[in-house]
């Protein structure tokens, strides 16, 4: 059952996405750049677009998310640009803060969001009471750290909504016969057959950092364990004809995408849970034909354990005193 938990948590901490249900809605209103925060690397043999890094001792150190490059020439031989910028919906206070100010940099930030047209977010986020944003304002608590939705400034003039609003995620739904519970039964009876890949985290490990005095730091590093099951869940959920939460919302996107850049936008950013990369992914590369030129990362979760305190020398002994 702690395992299962676990899974739930990392499934919702960098893949379903943002809901904001009850959100009535309202009138509406070039070169490479370095990431505060980013570590470049080597480009991995196959292409990822969250990774866990240790440091020289093997010991974990961050959990990173990638902003990959894709990029064309237009018609007039102007380069056009495409960044997918992988989330995670709760993270340290500093990946926002970078991801923030990258966002400025774009012509147009495409943002996943399950809300009504024309649906505002405000500076500082709001509670909509859907259960998704519930769980992961709980994980926000638990883990200490930051809620997307809160920390994400979406009031800027660039942002554009660019996901399902949540009629069409029901209708969805209902056309697939899907369901969140499905979902999870999906995943539990996947793993079950795929049986558990290495680095699994056990019901020990949980329950021994549910209660460690560390417990957020040890959480974060048994689900940045499971990170190697990740593709395994991401199966599971998509199935071998796509799913709503996944392909559907995907199309939308594209689908917005093709708008902003049939507008003579050249430098467009598109923000959405990092499960879903992949398959947006082979939608840049074989709907509009465009090129992976790169990728750079930014740390999302911070893993490494709290600073040694040095000891501290003993107090030299009161020295007698001759009256």
């Amino acid at each position: 059952m702690h395992r299962f938990l676990i899974t739930v948590l990392l499934l919702f901490s960098v893949s379903v996405g943002q809901y904001v249900w009850a959100a009535p809605p309202k009138a509406n209103a070039q070169a490479k750049q370095n990431v505060p925060g980013e570590k470049k690397a080597k480009a991995p043999a196959a292409h990822k677009f969250v990774r866990v890094t240790k440091d020289k001792d093997g010991q974990l150190e961050a959990l990173q998310t990638s902003i990959a490059s894709y990029t064309m020439k237009d018609k007039a031989g102007n380069e056009v640009r495409v960044d997918l910028i992988g989330a995670v919906h709760v993270g340290e206070k500093s990946y926002y803060e970078a991801l923030n100010k990258q966002f400025e940099k774009y012509d147009a930030l495409l943002f996943e969001l399950v809300a009504p047209e024309g649906t505002k977010i405000p500076k500082g986020g709001r509670d909509s009471g859907h259960p998704v944003g519930a769980l992961q304002r709980g994980m926000k608590s638990m883990l200490k750290l930051e809620f997307q939705l809160e920390a994400v400034d979406y009031s800027k003039k660039n942002f554009v909504h660019a996901d399902m609003t949540p009629d069409q995620f029901s209708k969805s739904m209902k056309d697939r016969g899907e369901s969140f519970f499905k979902m999870f039964l999906r995943v539990i009876g996947h793993s079950i057959t795929k049986g558990q890949p290495a680095g699994s985290v056990s019901e020990v490990e949980i329950l021994l950092a549910l209660f460690d005095k560390n417990r957020a730091l040890k959480l974060k590093r048994l689900m940045a364990r499971q990170f190697d099951s990740m593709e395994v869940m991401m199966e599971a959920i998509n199935g071998p004809n796509g799913s709503t939460i996944l392909t559907e919302r995907n199309k939308v996107a594209i689908k917005v995408l093709k708008k902003q850049l049939a507008a003579g936008k050249k430098h467009v950013g598109v923000f959405y849970g990092a499960a879903h990369m992949p398959d947006m992914e082979k939608r840049l590369l074989t709907e509009l034909k465009l090129k992976h030129t790169g990728d750079r990362w930014v740390s999302a979760w911070d893993l490494r354990g709290p600073a040694a305190v040095p000891a501290k020398k003993p107090a030299p002994k009161a020295k007698a005193v001759a009256p």
